[in-house]
């Protein structure tokens, strides 16, 4: 069980300070590609020469990023339609003729027929989350609490919190204040709080909820109170912690002429459209379109979000050249890939820039889909997004490759067997990080 926990800490560690803010659906696997990712960790394992590695903190950070940075491409070429060359960039793209106020994407499955009929919306209100303002307090003025040990109760969801805190002799509100913001922030239970000045030195508390809206027929999202609380009360009167300064509301909106409710600006139509409500109509009856883009504009917003994920890829590289040379070698091997397919992507309106990135010019990719033969000629942008996926499986698999290391023994060639030593010294550096 200590042995369980422990590893739970250390991921918690790594996802909280190393991994990007958001999963996908890209981010889970069947059985059968664990399995072929594990016979590939053996193979490489068995070949692999042993060596000695800079551990410092800035190479963890560099290799625990590239992996990260890979993953991240290879979910952008995923979301684009699939990893099957058949599915590749046929990814559906949704509009809205209004994205001030709607913006829209498409989740769903064609049906047989091929024919998703679009829907008019018109947003009458939005969702908004809870917000305790505490009282204004002069910042650097004594606390007026006697010191001693403290303590007040948040609900949310159901739930219960207990913050405990010493006041200690002599400390400011200020002080106070910001300790408790650290304090609730860190504890991450679905607020965040932070410290408002007023302008004439006083400073105030203010917590807000992550979440939106009304459920269960609730007239808030969460309470502040110190009336059952362990330790001595007080400290939510003195810091006005329990006022609630706006009150949560649900989204309000009219489809197709319908009112709707929802306690997010964040939800789904039918299981086809995810939209996200931006702002309230700027006129009575003003409504949004939404529905699927034409193929050739899903294509091309497919062409131009593969190009943004590359991009984003090369930028994350770049930018450890200094401190980490070999990151040069990732990127020249970046840079001769996407070159030998340079001829034909050229003709489809790509730009290579000096920087080892790309760019696409809309209208020459479009008249050239256009043109009789155009699509044959995307077999060649399939070939490159096939070529950037195995780069990004092959960087996952083994980031310390693009390490500065030495080589301290080659193993007996036909003679060898597996040892988990590459991928012991990743997760070394996961172990190390949090240590």
């Amino acid at each position: 069980m200590a042995y369980n926990a422990a590893i739970n800490t250390v991921y918690n560690h790594y996802l909280t300070t190393y991994a990007p803010k958001s999963t996908s659906q890209y981010d889970t696997h069947k059985k059968s590609e664990l399995r072929s990712i594990y016979n590939s960790m053996i193979k490489l394992n068995k070949e692999s020469p042993l060596y000695i590695l800079d551990t410092g903190k800035e190479s963890r950070e560099y290799v625990i990023g590239l992996k990260e940075n890979a993953r991240q491409l290879r979910n952008t070429i995923a979301s684009l339609g699939g990893l099957n060359e058949d599915e590749m960039l046929n990814k559906k793209s949704a509009y809205s003729s209004n994205e001030d106020m709607v913006s829209a994407s498409f989740i769903g499955e064609l049906p047989e027929g091929g024919n998703v009929p679009s829907f008019q919306i018109e947003v009458t209100a939005l969702a908004s989350n809870q917000v305790n303002m505490g009282t204004f307090l002069p910042s650097n003025e004594k606390i007026g609490l006697t010191p001693d040990a403290y303590s007040f109760d948040i609900t949310i969801n159901d739930l219960s919190y207990e913050f405990q805190y010493n006041i200690h002799e002599g400390e400011t509100n200020r002080e106070v204040q910001e300790r408790l913001s650290r304090l609730i922030t860190n504890a991450d239970i679905g607020l965040t709080a932070d410290i408002l000045e007023d302008g004439n030195g006083n400073s105030s508390l203010r917590l807000t909820s992550a979440a939106s809206g009304l459920k269960d027929n609730k007239e808030y999202i969460f309470l502040v109170s110190d009336d059952k609380t362990t330790k001595r009360a007080g400290s939510v009167d003195y810091l006005g912690l329990g006022f609630m300064s706006r009150l949560p509301s649900n989204a309000e909106f009219l489809l197709n002429g319908e009112p709707q409710s929802t306690s997010s600006n964040h939800f789904t139509i039918d299981k086809m459209f995810e939209l996200t409500l931006n702002s309230i109509s700027s006129v009575e009856g003003g409504t949004a379109e939404i529905g699927l883009k034409t193929d050739l504009d899903s294509l091309t917003e497919n062409v131009g979000n593969l190009i943004g994920g590359y991009n984003s890829f090369i930028r994350a590289a770049s930018e450890y050249l200094d401190s980490h040379p070999r990151s040069g070698k990732l990127l020249g091997e970046m840079d001769r890939m996407s070159r030998f397919y340079q001829p034909d992507l050229e003709r489809l309106g790509f730009v290579f820039e000096e920087s080892g990135e790309l760019s696409l010019d809309n209208s020459t990719f479009q008249n050239a889909v256009l043109d009789e033969g155009g699509l044959a000629q995307l077999s060649g942008i399939r070939n490159f997004t096939n070529s950037v996926l195995r780069k990004t499986d092959q960087i996952s698999l083994n980031p310390v490759e693009y390490v500065d290391k030495k080589i301290v023994a080659y193993k007996n060639p036909g003679r060898n067997f597996a040892t988990p030593y590459v991928t012991s010294n990743y997760s070394g550096m996961l172990f190390n990080s949090y240590c």
